[in-house]
């Protein structure tokens, strides 16, 4: 007895424990309810103050609005509301739509509990206190003992009941207090609404007596024979099955307490107006939202979408409590053109921020810490993960996969930046390159960002689509034939070269034929780089580069390129050295033909001033050919240029071999050898990576326990294709190489003309009109213009004259006589002896500071044309050249060898032969 005594003091301690749980639960549901109820009267409050209260003195943002075309709606909703009350009413229905969302969730959770609860409490009433009050109160009073009585009929639930226990288990529990109440099992049955509505008749009757009107309100205690006591439980009771209503109709009392709908509706408005709709942004929703959204507020991010939900209110209204199927498409119409606009401007504010977060993160670091206010760079960060997470938003009973709407957008804005990018660099011209690169890098890591929380397309995916690059069999692209174009048109005809610089840099001579260029297309700043500082920032860095084109330019040109289209270009430019060779050759002919028949060398007796009046006399002949002079110039100078840009791509590509090499040698087993050739570290015949593949597949495959050892044999496989493709790609040629091959195969065909060969097996040093002569004198009659002009004629030719000339005179084996002949060398070298002479007397100083001026620009000339010899003497050597062939298709062809034309001096007869 005393263990059934002790088990059963246990279950009633847990059942004790249970029950404040669940009131608890109760009266945390009831809590919820008055605060959404408190929360959605103050934004009915503020709604009819405002409506009460319109905007005396409306401002608008747009022009081509004026105050008097304001209607009286826009004074109360558009021009009524400041930021700070947006922002405020923001938060409010964002409160009042989260709690309700999470107090929806909770509805199955709860349900019990609440049921319990009820039940408890009216049990409790029904049970205990109205059976004390007809034992004591109501025991004398038929009436209301009745009416009790049938109270306790129509709610007690007495199969809970558990009065009936045993003599010892009551003795036990009553303590000995012989008034103690039934005891009663929890059960989750609430009693119906109108059991409810029937116990609250019932109490009025009892405490009003049938009377209407009773003095002091229903529960006063004027005229009343109930005791204070009893009149103050039977209150209590009475207001909470007024509770008990709604919290019985758990999901339709949130649904009430949380409409919001009213904030839309304005027909009163619409009739008073004599309008159809009133535009957009007076709609109080959309406002809402469009503050969210410009603000960029991190903390109001995240509920961007609540504001959509007083449609939904609104149109659940409309449907079905007013029934009115137009208002209901009005707020459908609205919807439709409201989530469009939203999604729009919402994906606009993701890659504004995105893209200024890369932006900022790809900014030198050194620049920001010499700046003092290199905070205005940094990015605030916003929360849209969140949004970007969202598949199932619910609006008017649909449910919109919100991330895949804004991944299909992103895609296309993608795609619309990275087409913009390439319009603004063919509006440019080609140093843009490096600007180009940096804004490219900027969208890529903007993407890359993005992916994270976003399903997007491969970036280079979009690249190949925009560069108009996504055949397998196409080799060009958008980028290279834009480079190749702009170099045709304007970076080879108007850009000389600065050797000591490196650089190319625009000529100051007016172009002859204008370029013609599309206009700078214009786009928003988040199409740059995000915003104006980080614009500015970008835009000084650019400015940099923009005024020449060096290294910096051909190391973007090769990573934008890359292997596949710049082949392409180098193809393009090698046809077109042999095309302006061909140009040239009815140019050079008519220079030969207008030469005198015999020219000798250049007497030292006349000093620096007779050997320039010889050379003017035997020049003279080109006087009346003075276009096809500096035709030929142009020609010969393009050539140079695109010689030199071939070196510079050359070092370039050098470059990126080697780290590549460096990255792939420990794989493949290379090593450096003694004499500098590339050796194999392993006396087998596979390379590690091979060694490795095949070793795992061969222990999977005697491995009885492994699954699939299938997998490891295909990699293996893989790694010995990777291996032959890596090695093959090691031994690359040289650009440069192959492009002076290619340049001397293109000269063949003129080198009779060109490079005539003695007929004696002598020198002929009066009679010859060879390249060299031509150039010769095209090169001293240009300096010593440029004397005259008293401006630099390497302003409007530069240094690419030297080495488009040198090189040919190179290839045609016309080095050496062109070092005894030139005419600059013949007057250097008289110059070299007058200086002794001169010294000692007295001669005109302006005809002295003449020669000195034009002997100086004679020595800078000799000395480049030295440097350019010097270079192809170590490029391409007179013997018989090795280079790497590159087809048009892309494919390499490695170590073809390319005969060099035969020099003059190697038929002359040695000495002592």
């Amino acid at each position: 007895m005393n263990q059934l005594i002790l088990l059963r003091s246990i279950e009633g301690t847990d059942l004790e424990w249970a029950k404040e749980v669940k009131g608890n639960i109760y009266d945390m549901v009831v809590e919820g309810f008055q605060l959404l109820s408190r929360w959605t009267a103050r934004v009915w409050e503020q709604c009819a103050w405002k409506f009460s209260r319109p905007c005396k003195d409306p401002v608008s943002t747009e022009l081509h609005e004026k105050p008097e075309s304001f209607s009286d709606y826009e004074k109360v909703v558009r021009f009524n509301y400041s930021a700070d009350e947006r922002k405020a009413l923001v938060e409010l229905v964002s409160y009042i739509k989260s709690i309700a969302s999470m107090m929806q969730k909770a509805d199955t959770l709860v349900a019990d509990a609440i049921w319990e609860t009820i039940h408890a409490e009216v049990q409790d009433f029904v049970q205990n206190i109205l059976a004390t009050m007809l034992r004591t109160t109501f025991r004398k009073k038929k009436d209301l003992s009745r009416i009790l009585s049938d109270m306790r009929t129509l709610s007690a639930d007495w199969m809970a009941n558990t009065g009936k226990l045993d003599s010892d288990m009551q003795s036990f529990q009553q303590g000995g207090e012989e008034n103690r109440g039934n005891f009663f099992y929890p059960r989750p049955v609430a009693p119906t609404s109108a059991q409810v509505h029937c116990l609250q008749f019932l109490i009025y009757e009892v405490v009003s007596g049938g009377n209407m009107r009773k003095a002091g309100g229903l529960f006063g205690n004027s005229g009343s024979d109930i005791p204070a006591h009893d009149l103050k439980q039977l209150e209590t009771f009475f207001y909470k099955l007024g509770f008990f209503l709604h919290v019985l109709d758990y999901t339709a009392t949130v649904a009430n307490l949380t409409d919001l709908g009213f904030l839309w509706f304005r027909e009163f408005y619409l009739e008073s107006s004599r309008v159809i709709q009133f535009p957009i942004e007076c709609s109080l929703p959309w406002m809402l939202v469009d503050h969210v959204i410009e603000s960029q507020d991190a903390g109001l991010l995240e509920s961007v979408l609540t504001p959509f939900d007083i449609y939904n209110d609104a149109s659940q209204q409309a449907l079905l409590v007013l029934k009115q199927r137009f208002l209901y498409d009005e707020i459908e119409a609205e919807v439709d053109n409201c989530f469009d606009i939203f999604v729009s401007k919402l994906c606009d504010s993701i890659f504004t921020y995105y893209k200024s977060w890369a932006a900022s993160e790809l900014l030198d670091p050194s620049f920001l810490f010499a700046l003092d206010i290199g905070e205005k760079f940094s990015i605030q960060p916003l929360r849209f993960t969140s949004l970007l997470k969202m598949t199932r938003v619910k609006l008017l009973g649909r449910t919109i996969n919100l991330r895949s709407l804004i991944s299909e957008r992103m895609n296309k804005v993608f795609r619309s930046n990275i087409e913009f990018l390439f319009d603004r660099f063919e509006s440019q011209d080609l140093c843009a390159i490096v600007e180009l690169e940096r804004l490219l890098d900027v969208v890529q890591l903007a993407h890359d960002l993005l992916s994270k929380d976003l399903m997007l397309d491969s970036f280079d995916l979009m690249l190949s689509e925009m560069q108009e690059n996504v055949s397998l069999v196409s080799y060009s692209s958008r980028l290279a034939s834009q480079i190749w174009t702009e170099m045709q048109n304007d970076f080879l005809p108007n850009f000389i070269l600065c050797n000591t610089t490196q650089r190319f840099v625009r000529s100051s001579r007016v172009p002859l034929v204008p370029v013609q260029k599309p206009s700078v297309p214009y786009a928003k700043p988040n199409f740059y780089c995000g915003t104006q500082d980080l614009n500015s920032a970008y835009q000084s860095f650019a400015r940099l580069h923009s005024g020449f084109f060096g290294m910096p330019h051909m190391y973007s040109v090769v990573r934008l390129l890359g292997s596949r289209s710049l082949p392409w270009l180098i193809r393009a430019l090698l046809d077109y050295i042999s095309n302006k060779i061909t140009t040239l050759e009815p140019m050079i002919a008519g220079l030969q033909e207008a030469l005198p028949k015999s020219i000798g060398l250049l007497p030292f007796d006349g000093g620096v001033a007779g050997c320039m009046r010889i050379v003017k006399e035997h020049l003279n002949c080109w006087h009346p050919k003075s276009e096809l002079k500096a035709e030929a110039l142009r020609g010969i100078k393009e050539i140079g240029s695109v010689l030199y840009w071939m070196s510079l791509l050359d070092i370039v590509m050098r470059e990126v071999d080697t780290s590549q090499f460096l990255q792939t040698a420990p794989w493949l087993g290379l090593i450096p050898g003694a004499d500098g050739q590339i050796m194999q570290s392993q006396d087998g015949d596979d390379s590690p990576i091979v060694t490795l593949f095949k070793s795992v597949a061969a222990v999977t495959s005697s491995n009885l326990h492994f699954s699939n050892p299938s997998i490891f044999r295909v990699l293996s496989r893989q790694a010995e294709a990777a291996d032959l493709l890596y090695k093959t790609n090691i031994n690359a040629g040289s650009v440069l190489e192959y492009a002076l091959a290619f340049t001397s195969a293109a000269l063949e065909k003129y080198c009779s003309k060109w490079s005539a060969v003695p007929k004696t097996g002598f020198v002929d040093i009066t009679t010859s009109k060879d390249f060299y002569r031509i150039y010769s004198g095209l090169q001293i009659e240009y300096l010593e213009e440029a004397i005259q002009a008293q401006s630099s004629n390497r302003e409007v030719l530069g240094d690419s004259v030297a080495w488009g000339g040198c090189t040919i005179i190179y290839l045609l084996g016309q080095q050496l006589h062109f070092e005894l002949f030139d005419f600059s060398h013949q007057v250097l070298n008289v110059a070299e002896v007058e200086v002794v002479e001169v010294a000692p007397t007295h001669k005109n100083p302006h005809i002295v500071q003449s020669s000195e001026v034009l002997v100086e620009a004679m020595k800078k000339a000799r000395r480049l044309n030295n440097h350019v010899f010097s270079m192809l003497k170590a490029r391409c050597p007179l013997e018989d050249k090795q280079a790497c062939a590159i087809k048009q298709s892309g494919a390499p062809l490695h170590r073809i060898k390319f005969e060099n034309t035969v020099s003059a001096f190697e038929t002359l007869p040695q000495k002592g032969a």
